[in-house]
């Protein structure tokens, strides 16, 4: 089977590398500039550092040559750009499975990545997405490495769990869809929480209370929204949230961290060269949690500090002023 990987950033790069063991790849770069250095390099020195192709990745910058012949499509592009590569790419489908691997919401609509798939792609066209605990850099090296491919079509969604497993690329499969989606969406948000928690210096106990009501939060919300409790002490839930909220690498914790010494989001984000989705995300994630009535004081005060509205400091105040509650009732 081919593979065609749609996006040459990070992640895509790490699965492109990782999957060409078992596969043929292709790797698609939107820049004809980006391909040229990723051809002239033998690796991706923006994005990826470090990491040989080794000749067993084919870089291209036409969407239609990259997809020529495979069986399966990797969307590897931040959500707020999947609408767009999804046009581009479903003329040229031509009967292969789509998998996307970003997290959050549409800016502006508010949808999840399979309802926009659903806008774009024919009801035929087999599709889920690959979330949980993985850091790029960590797939690439081969490192251990557990994740989900959920899909609405259960068969779909354990052949293709097979075919991308490896020896330590471990792939477990799901049929809740809404539910990985909303654990790799919203834990973005509450790692910047958790970035700013540190960047203050509270201690590694308010961490750990952060971290555990904001699993509250992404499971209230995901449960409202159709997905299954079990599902968020998974893999693509709790898993996620403990790597992105602990891990040096966490782009959104680092967002979180220089938000706490005062810079303004602007700096941080030129400085920082990679998308965190949770910046994004964040203004989404609070308007849905008010149109469904769902508490999610951990995310509110979170856009606050994105906005400029509060400090780091008076965000964390506010939340150690809210009023206690049995913990059994605030989980869901």
């Amino acid at each position: 089977m081919k593979l065609a990987v749609i996006g040459a950033g990070a992640w895509g790069t790490a699965l492109a590398v990782t999957l060409s063991a078992k596969y043929s790849v292709s790797l698609w770069s939107r820049s004809a500039r980006h391909v040229s250095d990723l051809r002239r390099d033998d690796e991706n020195k923006r994005y990826l550092p470090g990491i040989r192709f080794g000749g067993a990745v084919e870089v291209v910058d036409q969407i239609e040559t990259a997809m020529q012949s495979a069986g399966l499509v990797l969307f590897a592009v931040p959500t707020a750009g999947l609408r767009e590569v999804l046009r581009s790419a479903r003329d040229h489908m031509a009967g292969a499975g789509g998998i996307w691997v970003c997290k959050g919401f549409e800016p502006g609509s508010g949808k999840l990545p399979h309802e926009v798939a659903a806008e774009e792609f024919s009801p035929a066209t087999l599709r889920g997405v690959l979330s949980g605990p993985s850091f790029a850099v960590d797939v690439a090296r081969g490192l251990p490495t557990a994740v989900t491919l959920a899909a609405s079509e259960e068969e779909f969604a354990i052949t293709m769990a097979r075919r991308l497993h490896t020896g330590r690329f471990r792939v477990y499969s799901s049929t809740d869809l809404i539910g990985v989606e909303v654990g790799g969406a919203v834990k973005n948000v509450i790692a910047i929480a958790a970035g700013i928690c540190d960047g203050l210096q509270l201690g590694d106990s308010a961490r750990a209370a952060l971290v555990t009501r904001g699993l509250a939060e992404i499971t209230r919300l995901g449960v409202r929204l159709g997905g299954r409790m079990e599902t968020f002490m998974g893999l693509s839930g709790l898993g996620d949230l403990t790597l992105t909220c602990a891990g040096d690498l966490s782009r959104n914790r680092r967002v979180g961290l220089a938000l706490a010494t005062g810079k303004r989001l602007t700096e941080i984000l030129s400085e920082l060269g990679h998308v965190a989705e949770g910046v994004h995300t964040a203004n989404e994630v609070l308007r849905l949690a008010n149109e469904l009535g769902v508490e999610m004081p951990i995310t509110q005060v979170v856009v606050s500090v994105l906005a400029g509205s509060v400090s780091p400091a008076e965000a964390v105040e506010a939340l150690l002023h809210r009023d206690p509650k049995p913990e059994s009732g605030a989980q869901v």
